[in-house]
């Protein structure tokens, strides 16, 4: 009979798949942006978003002006990729900075773009607002909102100048989970990953703000 050890590493040369599994391919779903809705409860009578239907690359564009209230659009992530979600990619470009935005004050959190990404676990919703700042610093986090039914926290992911310029951005959605709201725990579990959002305002600052969004893929 052959020694024990030798019998392993014949298992090991001749069926490698039984003791090392491929990963799971990665599957890239685009979300067309023709699918985002105004979210009603969140949004004033105005809908300043419009599809903007381009060959190449069909964009929403979003055109905010005062005394406007602000509107915001949503995306329902579909049940069967809510639990299996990896990263988040998009597209987008600041076309009009209001005047003076600054997330972290109170009475000039306005930003020329948002991408709000919500997960959900029992009652309590977590949501990061990723947006591009007028004056923030790129990577800058603020407003850590807590309590028994929302966690939330404003990442600056752009900043400033130029506008008109396209911006690709791509996240790891577990990492940023566990980064804002388990303490960097790379073994919590993180929950399902239930709405996207977009947004452009300027009604704190009193000012016109806009932006393009477009490319969003969902990688499973």
């Amino acid at each position: 009979m052959f020694p024990r050890s030798t019998l392993w590493l014949a298992l090991f040369v001749t069926a490698p798949g039984l003791l090392h599994a491929d990963p799971k391919p990665p599957v890239e779903i685009p979300l067309d942006v023709h699918d985002w809705k105004v979210i009603d409860r969140e949004s004033g009578d105005v809908n300043y978003y419009k599809v903007i239907d381009v060959p190449d690359m069909p964009y929403i564009h979003s055109a905010y002006e005062p005394p406007w209230e602000t509107a915001v659009l949503g995306y329902e992530i579909p049940a069967d990729a809510r639990s299996d979600a990896r990263r988040l990619r998009w597209t987008w470009r600041a076309m009009q900075l209001p005047k003076a935005g600054n997330e972290c004050l109170a009475g000039h959190g306005d930003s020329a773009a948002t991408i709000y990404v919500t997960w959900k676990r029992g009652l309590r919703w977590y949501t990061l607002k990723y947006v591009w700042s007028t004056t923030l610093a790129k990577g800058t986090v603020c407003e850590h909102k807590r309590n028994a039914f929302v966690a939330q926290d404003v990442v600056v992911a752009e900043t400033g100048f130029p506008v008109g310029v396209w911006k690709t951005e791509e996240i790891d959605l577990r990492s940023e989970w566990r980064k804002h709201f388990a303490d960097g725990d790379t073994n919590a579990s993180v929950p399902e990953l239930r709405g996207l959002g977009i947004m452009s305002d300027g009604d704190q600052t009193n000012s016109g703000s806009s932006a393009d969004f477009a490319r969003f893929v969902l990688v499973r």
